[in-house]
C-alpha cells in the first residue's frame, strides 16, 4: 500500500475535524463538560470531532479498525488499525488556551506507518508516512541538530492522574533542569512530539500516556530523523505508556538520566 498517498488523502479528514473544533472553541458550557477520571475532561466537541474522523478515515480504508479515545466506534484490533485522539489537550481547549491538537496514527501489522497531528488553533498540519519523510503544511521538517544536552530545550508532561512514578519523574525533572537549557510543559503530548519533529523542542518525555496520545507523533519524529523509545531504550512505548523522543545526538545522555531516575 502507498502509505504516503494514504496519509495525504487523510489530511482533508483531519482538516474537517479541525474546523469543527475551531468553530466550537469558547462555546462549551460548564454543564456540557464531563470528568471521565481525575483531571480527564471530555465534552461534545471531543466526541463530535472523533465521529468526523472515524467516518472520514473509514471511507479511506474500509477494512481498518479503530482504537480511539472517546470510543464512538467499536474498539477492535486488526492488521490495519487507526489510532485516534480527536482532541489532545482538552483541558487547554476548555480553558481557551490555544495549545491543543488532533492526533491520528495508522498501524499496519503492528507497525506504525502513518501519522498526522494538527495544531488546531495555529492551523498547522504535521504529517508523515513510513519512508515518506515528515512535513508541515507542505514543507519538510527535521529534528534539531543540537550537539549537546546542555543546549537542549526539553518538553515533558506533569503527572496528572497516575502518580505511582511521581518521585522518579521529579528526580528526572530536577536533573534535566540542571543539565539542559530548560523544560516546558504545555499539556498536549501529540503536539509536543510534532514540535520535536520540527526542531522546536530537542526532546520530549512523559509517562502515563495512552496509545492515541503518541501514535501519530511517533511517526512524525522517526520520519523527521529522530528516535522514539520507551524509558528502557526499547520500542514498547505504547504498551508501557511511557515515551522518550528526540534527536539522536542527545539521546544517549538523555536516556541515561531517565533510566537512572526510573
Amino acid at each position: 500500500m502507498n502509505w504516503e498517498k494514504l496519509t495525504r488523502d487523510a489530511l482533508p479528514v483531519v482538516e474537517q475535524a479541525a474546523k469543527f473544533i475551531r468553530d466550537e472553541a469558547g462555546k462549551v458550557r460548564p454543564e456540557q463538560i464531563e470528568e471521565k477520571f481525575l483531571n480527564g475532561l471530555v465534552s461534545y466537541v471531543d466526541r463530535g470531532a472523533e465521529q468526523l474522523l472515524v467516518e472520514g478515515l473509514s471511507r479511506l480504508l474500509p477494512e481498518a479498525t479503530f482504537l480511539t479515545e472517546e470510543e464512538v466506534i467499536k474498539q477492535e484490533e486488526s492488521a490495519l488499525q487507526w489510532i485516534v485522539d480527536p482532541l489532545d489537550g482538552t483541558t487547554n481547549f476548555l480553558h481557551q488556551l490555544p495549545h491543543y491538537a488532533i492526533s491520528v496514527g495508522l498501524k499496519a501489522e503492528g507497525e506504525l506507518v502513518a501519522g498526522l497531528v494538527c495544531h488546531v488553533p495555529a492551523n498547522e498540519y504535521y504529517y508523515a508516512s513510513k519512508g515518506g519523510g515528515a512535513w508541515c503544511n507542505g514543507r519538510p521538517i527535521r529534528v534539531s541538530q543540537k550537539p549537546a544536552l546542555r543546549e537542549a530545550l526539553i518538553a515533558t508532561g506533569f503527572p496528572y492522574h497516575d502518580f505511582e512514578r511521581e518521585a522518579a519523574w521529579y528526580k528526572a525533572f530536577h536533573q534535566l533542569m540542571l543539565e539542559t537549557r530548560g523544560l516546558r510543559r504545555f499539556g498536549a503530548a501529540a503536539l509536543d512530539l510534532a514540535w520535536v519533529a520540527c526542531g522546536r523542542y530537542d526532546a520530549f518525555f512523559e509517562y502515563g500516556l495512552s496509545p492515541w496520545d503518541v501514535a501519530g507523533g511517533a511517526v512524525l519524529v522517526r520520519e523527521a530523523g529522530g528516535v522514539v523509545h520507551d524509558f528502557s531504550g526499547g520500542d514498547s512505548f505504547m504498551e508501557k505508556s511511557e515515551l522518550l523522543a528526540g534527536s539522536a545526538a542527545i539521546m544517549e545522555p538523555l536516556e541515561a538520566i531517565i533510566q537512572s531516575a526510573f
